[in-house]
């Protein structure tokens, strides 16, 4: 019989970074894909963008969530309302393994569910540290749940292990995202610029602001800094990526909303999509915000990330990024440090530390030949154990 190896996705860019796997996966004979789709998909504020999945493969469950409002408490509420749908969805589908990527507050409910249904859960991107989000304290949580671990650094894979995972059970596997970059065709300019109906100008910059949910500043403190300083730059154009549904980013995105309509060099999207968001990549001068993007796939393009504040503070990074705190006058020091010559001239021969080789194929063999038995128990290992 295939083993049943379900997915679920809840925003645009997990999917993103999860295509490549989930096509490995639909094309191994000994494998059926499960995949579900929730969260910000279902949502039309944010693009509808199940739709996109659908052109690639068949979506077994959509689990709508409640989205319209932001606060703790209701997504609280949204949580405990995705466990108990994804409950019954899971007794139906009765997947062998459950993929779970990274460390949304949706992928928390995922893995409880699990937990309790005895499902055995295949953690990616876990080891990681985002000071300035509660994703970091859902990322650890999902790992402790978890029995099978593929990071992508070496770095990650010994900290998952200082957790108290079993060794042999933890894989340095590299960056799905990465490998995404190395195998898509991307758009040339022209192609890229009849895709969003915007023409690029003599400078341009993708923008990607979420809310830092650890912070003294409220969403629209942050933002407002932000984009105080991109009025700092001259002859610039911009492309804007919304937020997404963290508590506050519909605030963020009303303001972006609200600068765009003033700007005749200013672009949004709810969604660029995985081909046009990796395109704008290859034609933009850098990316300013505060998206794990920035950090783990933008430095295979050898441009600068310009990374606001806290959000991402803690993950390993290469030396195109330029960390700025949330302030007015920092941030536009920092955006001229994007185009200064020499800072770029050493970005030339740049290597992106979360390179891996033949991510997704690796990751699918495991799912494929790991043994299932004995799989839910699970052992705390000590630093001073003889399997560290």
């Amino acid at each position: 019989m295939k083993r049943k190896i379900a997915v679920v996705t809840a925003t645009r860019a997990e999917y993103g970074l999860l295509k490549l796997l989930l096509q490995e996966i639909e094309s191994d004979d000994a494998l059926e894909l499960q995949l579900i789709a929730s969260g910000t998909h279902l949502d039309e504020t944010f693009g509808n963008t199940y739709k996109e999945i659908e052109q690639d493969f068949e979506i077994d469950a959509k689990i709508p969530m409640d989205l319209s409002c932001e606060s703790g408490e209701c997504l609280s509420l949204a949580m405990a309302q995705l466990q108990k749908d994804i409950t019954e969805v899971l007794i139906q589908l009765r997947p062998d393994i459950m993929v779970i990527l990274g460390d949304r507050y949706e992928m928390l409910s995922v893995a409880t569910a699990c937990m309790m249904l005895h499902i055995p859960i295949a953690h990616i991107h876990g080891g990681e540290i985002t000071k300035g989000a509660i994703d970091d304290a859902i990322r650890h949580a999902i790992t402790k749940l978890s029995h099978l671990h593929f990071t992508s650094t070496e770095v990650y894979a010994r900290r998952v292990i200082q957790m108290g995972e079993e060794p042999d059970r933890v894989l340095n596997v590299g960056s799905l995202g990465v490998q995404s970059i190395e195998t898509l065709k991307l758009l040339n300019k022209q192609e890229f610029e009849k895709s969003i109906g915007f023409k690029l100008g003599k400078k341009n910059l993708l923008v990607t602001y979420h809310p830092q949910t650890l912070s003294n500043k409220t969403p629209k403190e942050q933002f407002g800094e932000l984009l105080e300083a991109l009025e700092s730059l001259k002859e610039t154009k911009f492309i804007f990526t919304k937020a997404n549904a963290d508590e506050g980013g519909q605030i963020i995105n009303a303001m972006i909303d609200e600068y765009v309509q003033n700007h005749q060099d200013a672009i949004a999207f709810a969604s660029l999509g995985q081909l046009r968001y990796f395109s704008a990549l290859e034609h933009v001068d850098g990316v300013v915000g505060n998206s794990s993007s920035g950090i783990l796939e933008v430095p295979s393009f050898k441009i600068p990330t310009l990374n606001i504040g806290k959000r991402q503070e803690g993950r390993i990074q290469a030396r195109s990024i330029i960390n700025s705190p949330i302030q007015r006058d920092d941030i536009k020091n920092a955006l001229e440090k994007m185009y200064d010559k020499e800072f770029l001239q050493s970005l030339k021969d740049l290597k992106n530390p979360y390179e891996g080789e033949d991510t997704s194929e690796k990751i699918k063999n495991i799912l494929k030949t790991v043994s299932l038995e004995n799989i839910l128990e699970k052992k705390f290992c000590d630093l001073g154990d003889d399997n560290e």
